[in-house]
């Protein structure tokens, strides 16, 4: 590990703690660049996106533009397997916000995230762009008008991503998944089908990942500020039909076991468990402190 290296890790374990990372000049310069490069998309691609809506329904533009953010972000995204176009719901686990990006430009889909990323400057808004539901976790009582945003979403987008750990995590676990978002499968639409997806960043998930207690506008800027790009991995699993695993939990069983299956493959080893406790999804993490891999 050089000492460049170990640095960014140390900023990387003191984020999970809570604590402000530090940017160096050249990564503010790095951040800049960046946000220039969104500026420069949005430049193009928003006016085409309103001309194309005065015309006809259903704009490519958003996608495009998504797809094209993550690239500037510093992610390579590579997609693997076939997607469904439309009546799907896919199921996919979470590391990032870079994920909605990701997904979004391989296959346009809504989504439903944390409603912590609806805050976070710039990546709430990009998330807006594509009908992002955001949810609550501790909302309980919003759960019902919440089910109702996600009808909308899957009528309209034609397809629709649930995160249903309920939180990132650092590509090396897999949470317990929860069920509540999954309530719009029962009973499951008219030719609805679920498609579970993979999300892998390798080696670099445990650096990406926006976990523990790190604010979401230092996890922006750190990853902006990240020296040179990084490989995501979207492997879109063969999907199933929920009529064949009747109840959310049901479902959700399946979905988690061909990711977990998935991901055991990419990483070569078993998962670990999550070393971070996550109070709203009701998460309590080891005590025996969880070995984390240094890069």
């Amino acid at each position: 590990m050089t000492e460049e290296n170990t640095k960014a890790w140390q900023d990387r374990v003191a984020a999970a703690r809570g604590e402000t990372t530090a940017i160096s000049a050249i990564g503010w310069m790095r951040i800049v660049w960046r946000a220039l490069g969104l500026i420069g998309l949005l430049a193009v691609f928003m006016p085409l996106h309103y001309i194309y809506r005065t015309v006809l329904y259903g704009s490519p533009f958003p996608m495009l533009f998504l797809r094209c953010a993550a690239r500037v972000c510093g992610a390579r995204v590579e997609t693997v397997g076939t997607h469904l176009k439309r009546d799907v719901f896919y199921v996919a686990n979470h590391v990032s916000w870079i994920d909605i990006l990701a997904l979004a430009g391989a296959s346009g889909t809504a989504f439903v995230a944390k409603a912590e990323l609806e805050q976070s400057p710039i990546v709430g808004w990009l998330a807006s762009l594509n009908r992002t539901v955001f949810v609550k976790r501790e909302h309980r009582l919003g759960v019902a008008e919440q089910i109702n945003a996600l009808k909308e979403a899957l009528a309209d987008n034609w397809s629709v991503t649930v995160f249903p750990e309920g939180t990132t995590t650092d590509g090396q676990s897999l949470l317990p998944f929860k069920t509540s978002m999954l309530s719009v499968l029962e009973p499951p639409p008219p030719g609805v089908l679920v498609q579970p997806v993979l999300l892998d960043y390798g080696p670099v998930a445990e650096w990406i990942g926006w976990i523990g207690e790190e604010g979401g506008l230092n996890n922006a800027k750190r990853l902006l500020s990240r020296k040179g790009t990084f490989r995501l991995r979207v492997t879109f699993l063969e999907p199933f039909s929920p009529e064949d695993h009747r109840g959310r939990k049901a479902i959700s069983a399946e979905a988690r076991r061909r990711i977990e299956e998935a991901l055991c493959d990419a990483l070569g080893k078993p998962l670990r468990e999550f070393s971070h406790s996550v109070p709203p999804v009701r998460y309590e993490a080891p005590r025996e402190k969880v070995p984390v891999e240094t890069q």
